[in-house]
């Protein structure tokens, strides 16, 4: 199963974005696709907390907007979403250990542990911090 990150998500979401098209069709072939694919709900809360957030874009997305694009996500009949389960401590301490991060760097090690606990295969992301853990394969779908 394939997961996506949350700066795919704003990329596609915000048209000021120069990835806009990439990260749009991207999320569109997982959504309209027919295999299982995944965004883990601590993403879906920093995309939310990003593109409404005025000193991040000027303007910001309206809150009435940033929501019909979650709702819109989630009625992806193949979409599942993830979340801390059992076992989630076990693995982020051994993420958090092996990877020697700290810091606001645990935001990573929570998404990747989410994702190694629901065996996704690959994450989506923009973000090259992600290889840092060697459970989790990681690609960049913007870089052709």
């Amino acid at each position: 199963m394939i997961a996506v990150d949350t700066n795919i998500l704003v990329y596609a979401h915000r048209e000021d974005s120069q990835f806009q098209g990439q990260a749009q069709k991207c999320i569109a072939e997982l959504a309209e696709g027919r295999s299982l694919w995944a965004i883990p709900w601590p993403c879906i809360h920093e995309f939310f907390a990003i593109v409404t957030h005025p000193k991040i874009y000027n303007p910001p997305s309206p809150v009435p907007v940033a929501l019909d694009q979650i709702e819109a996500w989630l009625e992806s009949p193949t979409l599942v979403m993830l979340h801390e389960t059992t076992g989630y401590w076990d693995m982020i301490t051994k993420l958090i250990s092996s990877s020697k991060i700290c810091g606001p760097q645990i935001h990573d090690a929570r998404i990747a542990a989410i994702c190694m606990l629901h065996s996704v295969t690959e994450l989506l992301t923009a973000d090259r911090d992600f290889s840092r853990f060697s459970g989790l394969k990681s690609c960049n779908p913007l870089v052709t």
